[in-house]
C-alpha cells in the first residue's frame, strides 16, 4: 500500500504552527537577553530581576491543566488564536512600560497567553494528523522550540545592542500579530473530538496511569536540560570558558540551528520507520528516550572536555535534544487520542515546566556553593538519564488509552 502524504491544507497549518512556536520561544526568552540593559535603565535590584525572569513560569506552568480542559471543551482553533494575541500584545506593551510592577504584570500575562499553546498543538495534531504523520508534524512544531532560543541568542542580543531593548519588544510583538490573519484563513476543519465519542476522562482516571506519569517525568527531564542550557549556557561560555560574546552567540546559534534540522529529520525517519511496519512503541521510545539520554551524556561531557571538544559536546547535546523533542508529543497524542489530547498535554506540560523553575535556580545554587559548573552539568546528565528511563520503561505501549473504565495495560513497559 502506497503511503499517502500530508494534504496541502494541513501542510500550511503545520507551517503556521511551527512559526507560532518560534515566536513563542523568542517572546519567553527575550527578557533574559535584555536583562543587563533593563536592570541598568530601571535600576532594578538582583532580586527584582530574578522575580521578573521567573514570573512567566508562575502562570505558564500553573494554568496548563486548566488550559488542557479548555481546548478539549471548546473550539481549539479560536482558543489558540486568542492565546496568541494575548502573548503578542504582552510582548509589545513590555517595550512601553517603565515600572517594575507593570513589567511583572505583563510577564504574568505572557505566561497566561503562552500556556494555551502546547495543549492546543497536541489537540490540533491529534485531531487532524494520522499516526504515520505525527512524527514529522511534531518535529516541525519542535523546530520552533529550538530555533526560537537560537535566534534570540544569535540575533536578539545584536539587535538590542544596536536599536535598544524597547524597540525590539514593541516591533516583535506587533509584527507577531500578523500571524493571526493567515491562521484564521488556514484553520483546520476538525476542532473537536467526534460527537459520538465517550465521555472525557476524569483526573483520577488519568493520574492512575503509569504511562501518564512516565510522560510527565520524561518531559520534566527533557525540559530540565533545555532550560539549563537556555538560561546558563551563555554565562558558562563567556565566564568559565572565556569565549567572547560574538563567539558565544555563534556557538549557540549554530547548535540550535543544527538541532532544528536534525529534529525534522528524526521526525521524518520515525514516520517512515512506522510506515515500513515498525510499531509506534519501538519507534517513538527509541527516538525520544535515546535522544534525551544522548543529549544528557554529551552535555555532561562538555564540562570536563577541553575547549574545542567542549563546543562539540555542547553542540551534540543541543542536537540530540532536538531529536528527542521530535517525538515527545507524538507519544502523548497517541496515548490520549483526540478526546483527551488537550487535558493530557496540559497536565504533562504543567509537570514538565516545573523544570523551568528548578533548573535555573538549582544551577545558581550549585554555582554559588562550588564556584564552578561541574556538578551542575552532572546533575543535568543524571536528570536526562532518569528521563530516558521513564520514556522507555515507565511509559507503556504507544497506543490509545480506552477511556471510561476500559483502560488497557498501559503500565507494561513494552518496547
Amino acid at each position: 500500500m502506497r503511503r499517502k502524504g500530508i494534504p496541502g491544507p494541513l501542510v500550511a497549518v503545520l507551517v503556521l504552527l511551527g512559526l507560532s512556536v518560534f515566536i513563542n520561544y523568542i517572546d519567553r526568552g527575550n527578557l533574559s537577553i535584555a536583562a543587563p540593559m533593563l536592570k541598568d535603565e530601571l535600576h532594578l535590584t538582583a532580586s527584582q530581576l530574578g522575580i521578573l525572569l521567573s514570573a512567566f513560569f508562575w502562570t505558564y506552568a500553573c494554568l496548563q491543566p486548566f488550559d488542557g480542559w479548555i481546548v478539549d471543551r471548546w473550539n481549539v482553533n479560536w482558543v489558540f488564536a486568542a492565546g496568541f494575541c494575548l502573548w503578542s500584545a504582552a510582548t509589545a506593551f513590555t517595550g512601553l512600560v517603565h515600572a517594575f510592577v507593570a513589567l511583572l504584570v505583563l510577564r504574568l500575562l505572557l505566561g497566561i497567553g503562552e500556556s494555551i499553546a502546547f495543549p492546543s498543538y497536541s489537540k490540533i495534531i491529534a485531531l487532524n494528523y494520522n499516526e504515520e504523520h505525527r512524527g514529522i508534524a511534531n518535529a516541525v512544531v519542535a523546530t520552533g522550540l529550538v530555533l526560537g532560543p537560537g535566534f534570540g541568542m544569535l540575533f536578539g542580543g545584536m539587535l538590542m545592542g544596536r536599536f535598544g531593548w524597547r524597540p525590539f519588544f514593541l516591533v516583535l510583538g506587533l509584527a507577531s500579530l500578523l500571524w493571526v490573519f493567515p491562521w484564521i484563513a488556514a484553520m483546520p476543519k476538525k476542532h473537536a473530538a467526534p460527537s459520538g465519542s465517550a465521555g472525557a476522562p476524569s483526573l483520577f482516571e488519568f493520574v492512575g496511569l503509569r504511562s501518564a506519569w512516565g510522560t510527565c517525568f520524561g518531559l520534566f527531564a527533557g525540559n530540565y536540560v533545555s532550560y539549563f542550557l537556555i538560561t546558563w549556557l551563555p554565562f558558562y561560555l563567556v565566564r568559565e570558558r572565556h569565549f567572547s560574546m560574538d563567539d558565544m552567540a555563534k556557538i549557540g546559534g549554530v547548535a540550535y540551528l543544527l538541532s532544528a534540522i536534525c529534529g525534522v529529520l528524526a521526525g521524518w525517519i520515525s514516520d517512515r520507520w512506522i510506515a515500513s511496519g515498525a510499531s509506534p512503541t519501538r519507534v517513538r521510545k527509541t527516538i525520544t528516550g535515546g535522544g534525551i539520554a544522548c543529549s544528557g551524556l554529551f552535555v555532561g561531557l562538555a564540562a570536563f572536555a577541553g575547549t574545542r571538544y567542549c563546543v562539540i559536546a555542547i553542540g551534540l547535546g543541543v542536537i540530540f535534544f532536538g531529536v528527542s523533542s521530535s517525538n515527545t508529543w507524538a507519544i502523548t497524542q497517541t496515548l490520549a487520542g483526540p478526546l483527551a489530547a488537550g487535558r493530557w498535554t496540559g497536565f504533562q506540560n504543567f509537570v514538565g515546566n516545573l523544570a523551568g523553575v528548578t533548573a535555573p535556580a538549582l544551577t545558581g545554587f550549585v554555582l554559588e556553593r562550588t564556584g564552578h559548573f561541574h556538578w551542575a552539568f552532572v546533575i543535568a546528565t543524571c536528570v536526562a538519564l532518569g528521563g530516558a528511563a521513564c520514556w522507555v520503561f515507565l511509559v507503556g505501549r504507544i497506543e490509545q488509552v480506552h477511556w471510561g473504565g476500559e483502560v488497557k495495560a498501559q503500565a507494561a513497559p513494552y518496547i
